[in-house]
């Protein structure tokens, strides 16, 4: 099958874009998708492009980009438009702006995201991964969370090394008001941080793991419990209009994961080309940090986890209706159906 010539939208291009009109029609936990291909007796897909995200958070998302997977799968009637996630929150804002279909985050940000009014379900996880971390100067005398007390930290909000530096402060008796967050994307928290103007920064990877190596910076505290899941979500419109496409989406996911698992050393290179990073800062990240051996379908695991976070989330006041709203996010934030059609085949 011929693969059709995919198209890069650097993020910044479609800024502005029409934020997306919620529809009627909510797809939950059991919505019908239909099959991968078009519905039979037809030749066409329900729509001629697909936009989705790829992120070097997300490794799977970068073996579907370099492989033309999704393009494999569609054929030449679909066009697919690649756009690069920064963070979390960059993933987020393409989504509720309509200009990505499908996006990648951390569960937290999900949560956060549909918890604030945005229509997205998680429809596949990509990862279960250890990304997030406190991470200090090599010459800092910084060495505890206690330690943080009155000290300047970066941190990009709406992702999860900010919910991570939320958990790790209450863990070390510490709460927001005990330290200065400078609101940073990832990057620019390392760039903060090698550069003297922060005192720490809750750090990402690849982007931690390159500091580490390059820096010699320092990995002062780490729980792999705080940190969440890999969410590739969807809007509902997008859902409901496009289960055909969605189905795809989720369907190069799984052929992804299984060629990342049997080939890790060929994904640590992939990560290290897109992230302009070491092949051994990238081995550490896929081999010791990403979790990629993880069922694709969500449920109750991933609720669990974002049950924990909940609490901290409704206390940040980034919510805007507190607890009812994060409650009622957690109820309906997940729809399980195509990642069970292309694990189980149900």
């Amino acid at each position: 099958m011929s693969i059709t010539t995919r198209r890069i939208i650097p993020a910044i291009a479609i800024a502005g874009t029409m934020m997306l009109v919620a529809t009627g029609c909510v797809a939950g936990e059991n919505a019908a998708a239909t099959d991968t291909k078009p519905t039979s007796g037809t030749t066409e897909w329900s729509s001629d492009t697909l936009s989705i995200d790829f992120a070097t958070y997300n490794p799977l998302s970068l073996v579907i980009r370099d492989q033309g997977i999704l393009e494999d799968i569609l054929g030449d009637d679909v066009t697919v438009e690649w756009v690069q996630s920064a963070g979390s929150n960059k993933a987020n804002e393409l989504l509720r702006s309509g200009s990505v279909d499908v996006g990648s985050t951390a569960g937290s940000a999900a949560l956060l995201a549909r918890a604030n009014g945005s229509p997205i379900q998680v429809i596949d996880i990509f990862s279960q991964p250890e990304w997030a971390a406190i991470v200090v100067g090599p010459d800092s005398d910084i060495t505890s969370i206690e330690d943080l007390k009155g000290a300047s930290v970066a941190a990009t909000k709406g992702t999860d090394p900010y919910f991570f530096l939320l958990q790790a402060l209450e863990e070390g008796g510490l709460s927001l008001s005990d330290v200065e967050v400078q609101n940073l994307q990832h990057a620019d928290g390392r760039a903060a941080l090698d550069g003297g103007s922060v005192d720490a920064w809750s750090g990402l990877d690849p982007i931690m793991a390159a500091a580490e190596a390059e820096s010699g910076d320092k990995l002062i505290y780490r729980n792999v419990d705080f940190n969440t899941y890999g969410f590739l979500n969807a809007t509902e419109e997008f859902i409901t209009n496009h289960p055909d496409l969605a189905q795809a989406v989720v369907d190069a996911y799984e052929q992804a994961r299984e060629w990342a698992l049997k080939n890790p050393d060929k994904t640590a290179a992939l990560l290290a080309e897109v992230a302009g990073i070491d092949i051994g800062v990238a081995t550490t990240v896929i081999e010791e940090r990403s979790n990629l051996d993880v069922s694709g379908i969500p449920g109750d695991d991933q609720v669990a986890v974002l049950e924990k976070i909940a609490p901290v989330l409704v206390e940040s006041g980034d919510v805007q209706g507190g607890k009812e709203s994060v409650d009622k996010a957690l109820s309906s934030i997940v729809n399980d159906t195509f990642a069970k059609k292309a694990v189980d085949g149900e």
